[in-house]
């Protein structure tokens, strides 16, 4: 008892404004896109209102759960989400399966992914990347969204413009606070300026539905197998590389084993797939959060349970969120990534030695190539590893070495 109550102290002074803020920012940024991939996907599978609000509450659930408990074990912003490439994946492809065959192939990518996690192969490659390549390929990532808010300037400049400024004001004398401040002058503006439509908001309670599922070999290869690899590439590996960028050093294989695991109890309820995010992390893991690495873990905290309140009313939350103009969302999320951006241009080009290979990740990630469904982040990061060993020199004495081992094994043959 007396543990608990040292614990809840510690989390009471550790809490802040803006840590929580950054969390509920996060959440909403998190809501106001990539859930609408979910909605498209729902289309495909021609699945109920039901079945729909079922599949978002149980990845909100499931990314409230694990965002909490990862961040209070690590004390650290560790911020899942649901995969959006998966999603992505499930548009093009999912109509050519059953329903419940779908569920098994959930649960068979949530296999794949915990056993990786426990086998330790996916820190091992994590831990063979340059700290350069990680934070330029996070560069790449959140540039457009910076970028994104000038051009909400032309748009709706009686929006965007003031909620720079405010920013800019409250960064000058009270830093701590500035997104905040952004934040609620969007809200005043949007609503004076007649653009938020109240009565477009409709809430109800959500009734998760279990549905037993059922295993196809052709959707475990076609739908499990490659919703998998998508998810440990675009996702795992760049949200790992935004906890690596701000300082955190937590253990990839825990994060991995819990995500993987939410992955197969939520399954049945329709989720698709949890991973680490990385959009969404970087607005809990930089200094918007807290000036003190130490007390961001709030943040994580705050976007769990921000979450777990939207899954309650699982899909109809979309139309809270569709009653503010995308300027404000677009301009909040790129002003608590500026911190972010900043730190991982600058961490990125520091030394001469990477700084070929990581303005190459730079680029190919800034390029927004997808191939095999696999998105540019992932590639950006083949790419900048590709050219560190050619450039290196480790390349060729890996090929001298593989030549030299096929020789002697033919020599061995031939004697």
């Amino acid at each position: 008892m007396n543990s608990f109550v040292v614990f809840f102290r510690q989390i009471k002074s550790d809490a802040s404004i803006s840590a929580i803020v950054a969390g509920l920012i996060a959440v909403t940024v998190g809501f106001a896109g990539p859930v609408l991939l979910i909605f498209q996907a729902a289309k495909v599978a021609n699945l109920s209102n039901l079945h729909l609000s079922s599949w978002i509450w149980a990845i909100s659930i499931a990314s409230g759960l694990t965002s909490i408990i990862l961040s209070l074990r690590f004390k650290a912003p560790v911020i899942t989400a649901w995969s959006t490439p998966g999603a992505v994946m499930l548009i093009s492809g999912w109509s050519a399966y059953a329903y419940s065959d779908s569920i098994g192939a959930f649960i068979f990518s949530g296999i794949l992914i915990t056993i990786l996690g426990f086998t330790g192969l996916f820190s091992s490659f994590m831990k063979r990347i340059p700290y350069a390549i990680i934070t330029a390929m996070l560069a790449g990532i959140l540039l457009k969204f910076g970028v994104d808010v000038f051009v909400s300037l032309k748009q709706l400049p009686m929006l965007a413009l003031p909620m720079i400024l405010g920013y800019l004001v409250s960064k000058r004398w009270f830093p701590r606070y500035a997104v905040v401040t952004s934040l609620l002058l969007g809200l005043l503006i949007s609503y004076s300026l007649g653009i938020v439509n109240l009565e477009g908001a409709r809430v109800f309670l959500v009734q998760p539905i279990f549905t037993k599922p059922t295993f196809s070999l052709s959707s475990l290869i076609g739908l499990g197998i490659p919703l998998c690899i998508v998810t440990m590439a675009s996702q795992n590996a760049t949200g790992l590389g935004v906890l690596r960028a701000d300082g955190y050093n937590t253990p990839a294989n825990p994060l991995i084993i819990a995500t993987g695991a939410a992955s197969i109890l939520f399954a049945p309820f329709g989720a698709h797939g949890i991973n680490l995010s990385a959009l969404i992390a970087a607005i809990c893991t930089g200094k918007e959060a807290h000036h003190d690495p130490d007390r961001r873990y709030i943040a994580g905290i705050s976007a769990g349970l921000f979450y777990l309140i939207f899954g309650i009313f699982g899909a109809t939350i979309v139309s809270v969120f569709a009653i503010f103009p995308s300027e404000l969302i677009i301009v909040i999320t790129g002003l608590a990534l500026f911190g972010s951006i900043g730190s991982s241009l600058t961490s990125a080009m520091q030394g001469e030695e990477k700084k070929e290979a990581a303005l190459i990740t730079f680029l190919v990630t800034l390029s927004g190539i997808s191939i095999a469904g696999v998105g540019s982040p992932f590639w950006g990061l083949i790419a900048g590893i590709v050219t560190d060993y050619m450039l290196s020199g480790d390349l060729r004495k890996m090929f001298s070495a593989k030549m030299f081992l096929q020789m002697r094994g033919k020599h061995r043959r031939v004697g």
